[in-house]
């Protein structure tokens, strides 16, 4: 199938109060299993491939063009997408070599130095037919925005997307990256708040924290694209460690890598469907999945 631009997934589980599922990709046995868990479920799926992926990879064209293939060769609804971006070649780089949508990532700047940077790039993405995400940050810790009790303000953040001309927005609303535990509190009021003062998207980051009744209601409540990453590393790790634990003589890494990349397709098929129900836009989200096989 083509590769689907993130617009259409996005503003689709927007429409039926869905999530927007965005898992991220670390190398090819990620990619493989996250594209497999979109096509078992039958529910769309943004692979999101970040700054950090791609310096560990050397250069982004290698890990991009790899997974631009496997969505490209899927039968499911498949958009690649950059993530957690902060250099503008990086951005261009991506672009050009065909992925559908970025986000820019000038957090960490000074708001006005933010804004001029985000707004500057979002034109020439848009010029070129990409959605791009953005981040509205401050100055900080190590999270940034999303550091703990950090809050984003629905009248600054309207302010930023009308300056910035951004798609969709990532917000900081109780959750935190790198969470090893699922036990982030969301505040569901300022969420609504956003959701009724913005014109765009809301972005939920870190929500490998945040356990899946959580993560529904923030959904009920306006968030619409709904980031994974921690979560998918640690299954795929842990289960490397049970089959290394249980034999340590195999040395062939494909006989200990094989059961992580399905580990990590039954997790994110798990994800998929607390994400993508309830749904009410046919062809796009399922209320059932379909059997898995």
């Amino acid at each position: 199938m083509p590769l689907v631009p993130t617009s259409s997934i996005v503003d689709a589980a927007r429409e039926a109060r869905a999530g927007a599922a965005a898992f991220n990709v670390i190398h090819l046995e990620t990619a493989e299993a996250l594209v497999t868990a979109a096509e078992r479920t039958g529910i769309p799926l943004i692979l999101q491939i970040s700054e950090n992926c791609i310096r560990y990879h050397g250069s982004l064209l290698p890990i991009t063009r790899a997974t631009l293939a496997l969505a490209e060769g899927s039968t499911a609804r498949i958009a690649v997408h950059l993530d957690h971006i902060t250099d503008a070649d990086l951005v261009r780089q991506g672009i050009t070599a065909g992925v559908g949508s970025v986000m820019v990532d000038a957090s960490a700047l000074p708001y006005e130095e933010n804004v001029a940077t985000t707004a500057d790039l979002a034109a020439w993405c848009h010029e070129r037919d990409a959605y791009v995400e953005a981040e509205l940050g401050e100055v900080g810790g190590k999270d940034g925005v999303h550091a703990p009790g950090v809050r984003t303000d629905p009248d600054e953040a309207l302010a930023f997307v009308r300056a910035t001309g951004v798609d969709a927005l990532a917000v900081a609303v109780g959750s935190s990256h790198a969470m090893h535990e699922r036990t982030a509190v969301l505040d569901k009021d300022l969420i609504t708040a956003l959701h009724t003062a913005l014109p765009v998207p809301l972005v939920l980051h870190g929500s490998s924290g945040v356990p899946d009744d959580e993560l529904r209601r923030a959904i009920a409540a306006g968030m619409t694209k709904i980031n994974i990453s921690t979560h998918l590393v640690s299954v795929f790790t842990h289960s490397i460690r049970r089959t290394l634990g249980a034999d340590p003589s195999l040395v062939d890494s494909r006989k200990y890598v094989k059961p992580a990349r399905e580990a990590v397709t039954e997790e994110a098929a798990r994800l998929l469907d607390v994400l993508g129900t309830p749904a009410t836009v046919p062809g796009q989200y399922a209320t059932q999945s379909p059997a898995r096989g």
